[in-house]
């Protein structure tokens, strides 16, 4: 499990989540492309088998896709089997747009325990990846407050938390992208 690198690098691993979003996720995408930055997309099975273009145009672009549940639902209020059966619709998903198949998790709502995460890796291989900066905005607190969170918080080897299904949140990257390359942080 990781929430964070040890590195004394000026270095982030952006990551989204709950997408890919048919307007959000395309113009996320652009801002990302405009800047050479590559990051890291968690993605709920059934949005990625609504928006399969969506999906081979993250990866043809090279970002990295991972796995964020078929439902997004809680994992710790699940079965053994409904877990697996989350993961497995959600990976074949990704596979059935792509050819792809996600090497890393994200608990919908950081919900895990020892036990899943051992269930996920023994079984699927996946590591589960984390964060340690959140800047809340599936509150909607606003874009300049999303900004901020992420820059003022950002430390070498934090992996960002953001989500690419809310318009407010894609309206704060352009700002935070370049405030953080401003500071000589890397993606």
């Amino acid at each position: 499990s990781y929430s964070s690198v040890q590195t004394d690098q000026k270095v982030l691993a952006m990551t989204f989540d709950d997408g890919p979003h048919p307007s959000n996720t395309p113009r996320l995408l652009k801002i990302l492309r405009d800047r050479n930055i590559k990051a890291t997309f968690f993605l709920v099975g059934t949005n990625a088998k609504a928006y399969p273009a969506i999906v081979r145009q993250i990866l043809a672009e090279g970002h990295e896709i991972g796995n964020h549940t078929w439902t997004h639902g809680s994992l710790t209020s699940m079965s053994d089997d409904q877990i697996r059966s989350e993961l497995r619709r959600s990976e074949e998903a990704v596979f059935a747009a792509s050819g792809y198949r996600p090497h890393v998790i994200r608990p919908p709502y950081g919900a895990i325990n020892t036990r899943i995460k051992q269930l996920m890796f023994a079984e699927f291989g996946y590591p589960t990846i984390m964060w340690s900066v959140d800047p809340q905005d599936w509150r909607r607190p606003g874009v300049s407050v999303v900004t901020s969170r992420l820059v003022n918080a950002a430390h070498p080897g934090a992996i960002l938390l953001a989500h690419d299904i809310h318009a407010p949140t894609i309206d704060a990257m352009p700002g935070t992208f370049d405030q953080l390359l401003a500071k000589g942080y890397r993606f």
